[in-house]
């Protein structure tokens, strides 16, 4: 194996930087190094590895002379350019299988929340309030979960919801590859219009792309259920949160939570800081266990690909 060296630009669990060192790499910890020190710094990198917070742009690939290969520590790829790695040659890695049981978890929590109002509760309790008779809820049984995306957190999700005696009815591009999953997990595939229009709550499992960016919008709100939720633990920019704002103020959904947002910190609180909305600051993957696997996963791919060396 060559003595490649690696940069980690963003915090990574210790597991992950102690497989590495142990098959040899040299490797350099800066997890607050900035965008331009990366361009100035990546020329002396055979691979570097990030999170979420690092964007490994064109001009980072351009200025590399020896990369061979940039890991992500989770699942998007959006803050990597992939047309710039596949022009240099620069293998890109990932760990979705990570994350999946985490994110489902919170999907699950988040959907609890929302029909029992419990961060509402807990709000007004801190306030010194006894609101009982304005929160009555829901329950999730017998109740229709619709999963848009049926990768590996959507299979995961559905066979929670199943658990909880909900249906589940799923849509996806490519669905008929993941029928034998669909299955499974004892969901049922339909179309897009059918998921909105049946669906108690629906959650967003697709990955950020130029197709995807708010391909949950005004009409596809005004087609779901009056009183429906809306969760999306996947990607900003996947919903479009003017058309929730509205939605929500308008009382078209009876709620929606986001972990994740199109600005990050969202500088706007006009969405976040409505009654009916749950926020969170992008916590899908943080779990002890997630973010161990995730490192260990990106360790194991690197030495698999620098071990023909």
């Amino acid at each position: 194996m060559s003595e490649a060296r690696i940069l980690v630009c963003d915090p990574i669990h210790d597991e992950g930087v102690r497989m590495l060192r142990e098959a040899g790499f040299d490797v350099d910890l800066e997890t607050s190094i900035t965008g331009q020190e990366l361009v100035e710094r990546v020329v002396d990198y055979d691979a570097i590895v990030v999170r979420s917070r690092t964007k490994v742009t064109r001009e980072v690939f351009e200025a590399s002379e020896r990369l061979r290969a940039v890991a992500r520590a989770g699942v998007g790829l959006d803050n990597v350019d992939l047309e710039a790695a596949k022009e240099r040659g620069v293998e890109v890695l990932n760990s979705p299988e990570a994350p999946s049981n985490a994110v489902a978890e919170l999907v699950l929590g988040l959907m609890l929340s929302l029909a029992r109002r419990i961060p509402l509760a807990d709000a007004s309790m801190k306030r010194g309030e006894w609101i009982k008779r304005r929160l009555t809820g829901s329950e999730l049984k017998g109740k229709t979960l619709g999963i848009i995306g049926f990768g590996r957190i959507g299979y995961n999700l559905a066979k929670k919801a199943k658990a909880m005696g909900m249906r589940v009815v799923t849509y996806d591009v490519v669905i008929e590859k993941l029928m034998q999953f669909v299955e499974e997990a004892g969901a049922e595939s339909v179309s897009m219009e059918d998921l909105l229009k049946e669906s108690d709550f629906v959650s967003v499992h697709v990955p950020l792309l130029p197709q995807t960016r708010h391909m949950i919008g005004a009409r596809e709100m005004e087609a779901m259920k009056d009183d429906a939720y809306l969760i999306n633990a996947a990607r900003g920019g996947v919903v479009d949160e003017e058309a929730l704002m509205e939605a929500l103020e308008g009382g078209k959904l009876a709620g929606a939570a986001l972990d994740v947002f199109e600005v990050e910190p969202p500088g706007d609180t006009s969405l976040t800081g409505l009654e009916n909305f749950i926020a969170l600051p992008h916590i899908g993957a943080a779990t002890l266990e997630a973010q161990r696997a995730n490192s260990t996963i990106v360790a194991e791919k690197l030495i698999r690909i620098f071990s023909d060396d």
